[in-house]
């Protein structure tokens, strides 16, 4: 991988990873994935790898596993420019309720394992002196809605903690960015009814993240840009009037 950009992509097995990695190959860059089942990461790599002629390496991650992100992340065979996050966990908000083990995996996956991998690594790159960190959060934490609260909640100390490390690392050459997709056309969201307007493809996605990792200057993107106009909306509605809404 001497002599090109390195990617490190973690949640390589999602149709966002997927699509993340695809973009940053066409650009020459060399992929780590990362996966929990290393072998169903592999169909992906044979297809990627020869089909951008890049190199692409997979590595077994769980980001549940806390004890072990330090270790992974100093077994690295290179430390890599970009960071590119893209765990997440829709869950079942009924199931959540009802179920605090499913509700805690769903927390833990979506804020508390990213979170304390990201600051791993922004420490290696501070320490470095560059690098960039990119985490995909999500536009349900902007605002806690009953539909999907614990979900939101997760996602809203993602978005809280990649803002708070953005200060942090802000007089540095360390950048922080934090995605919201909207809605995406996935297998998480397959059973669900979508509105085309606020619904983005998986490579609209990863052009976003590419975009916005490697030549934007913005620190908060939206993959489609009406959704700042319709969380704003949403933050907006008085609690009063909110709390009576089914959202």
């Amino acid at each position: 991988m001497a002599g090109r950009k390195t990617l490190l992509l973690v949640g390589a097995t999602s149709d966002i990873g997927r699509a993340v990695a695809s973009r940053y190959a066409r650009e020459g860059w060399a992929i780590v994935l990362t996966a929990r089942d290393p072998s169903a990461a592999r169909r992906d790599t044979d297809d990627l790898s020869v089909r951008t002629g890049e190199p692409v390496a997979v590595l077994p991650l769980d980001v549940l596993a806390l004890d072990t992100l330090a270790a992974f992340v100093d077994a690295l065979p290179v430390l890599p420019d970009t960071v590119v996050c893209v765990v997440g966990e829709l869950g079942d908000q009924n199931r959540a309720e009802a179920d605090p083990e499913h509700a805690a995996r769903v927390m833990a996956t979506n804020y508390l394992g990213p979170s304390l991998l990201l600051g791993i690594l922004a420490d290696r790159f501070a320490a470095r002196g560059h690098g960039t960190i990119v985490g995909v959060s999500s536009v349900a934490g902007d605002r806690g809605r009953g539909s999907n609260y614990v979900y939101g909640s997760a996602k809203a100390g993602f978005t809280a903690f990649l803002s708070g490390l953005r200060n942090r690392l802000a007089r540095g050459p360390v950048r922080v960015v934090t995605v919201k997709p909207g809605f995406v056309r996935t297998r998480m969201t397959q059973a669900l009814s979508l509105p085309p307007l606020l619904t983005a493809e998986p490579a609209e996605v990863g052009d976003a993240i590419y975009a916005a990792a490697e030549r934007g200057r913005a620190d908060v993107v939206y993959v489609r840009p009406v959704w700042r106009l319709v969380m704003a909306i949403i933050r907006a509605i008085p609690e009063p009037i909110f709390k009576r809404l089914r959202l």
